[in-house]
């Protein structure tokens, strides 16, 4: 798996839906986790935070809706965005899924060419760096399909784990992302890492981002971890 795979966590409690969806998710470039279940999925969340939760309404043990609640209502799990599939067609279940937090509401049977265009907008999103589009903050600009940073007027030479974490950063300007979240999204849940090389290579990324002058825009938060402003 590379780190810059957009992870997506896909909770459906029929195996043959499940794993058609995850192959076609997987073909489209995903890294893909499964659950069979409400519990199972909190359990998966609670491990890595996924870019994008796919997430069937009918479930045993917990439902699809009281997922997406208890992901809603958490500070750490409020912006993920969350596809609901439901057999139930009625405008009074697409609002109430939608009303708990759900960005997006699709109807079985769904047209699977659909489905990867809904994930392909959200992920669009909240991660604009993994379907090309350019990341900006303030004088800072990545363009990830020229591979290039600027700061003002001047292009900056990064490594490629400095890039990474860049990206990591500038595609949620003001997050904290604790160490082990940034371990999760630039170095990648199957490569073991010590922590204290996330300190080392945010240093060399300062030192990248200041090379020409201006203000340090990474901001260490004591205790929690780093962000960009």
């Amino acid at each position: 798996m590379s780190a810059d795979q957009p992870q997506i966590l896909l909770v459906e409690d029929e195996p043959a839906q499940r794993e058609v969806l995850a192959y076609n998710l997987e073909s489209e470039g995903y890294d893909v986790r499964r659950a069979e279940n409400g519990e199972e999925a909190m359990l998966l969340v609670a491990e890595a935070l996924p870019d994008l939760v796919i997430l069937d309404w009918m479930m045993p043990l917990l439902s699809g809706i009281e997922v997406c609640r208890q992901l809603k209502t958490r500070e750490d799990t409020r912006n993920i965005p969350v596809i609901m599939l439901s057999a139930r067609s009625e405008e009074v279940d697409a609002v109430r899924g939608l009303e708990t937090g759900a960005d997006d509401y699709v109807v079985k049977p769904y047209s699977m060419r659909e489905l990867m265009a809904r994930v392909r907008t959200q992920l669009r999103r909240i991660r604009p760096a993994a379907t090309g589009g350019q990341l900006c903050y303030q004088d800072i600009t990545l363009d990830p399909e020229r591979h290039r940073v600027n700061r003002a007027t001047q292009e900056l030479k990064l490594g490629p784990t400095e890039y990474r974490l860049l990206v990591t950063l500038l595609e949620r300007p003001g997050r904290v992302f604790s160490r082990d979240q940034l371990l999760d999204h630039v170095w990648g849940r199957d490569i073991f890492v010590d922590t204290r090389t996330v300190d080392v290579h945010i240093a060399r990324l300062r030192k990248a981002l200041t090379q020409h002058g201006g203000d340090d825009p990474i901001r260490t938060v004591r205790g929690a971890g780093y962000a960009l402003g």
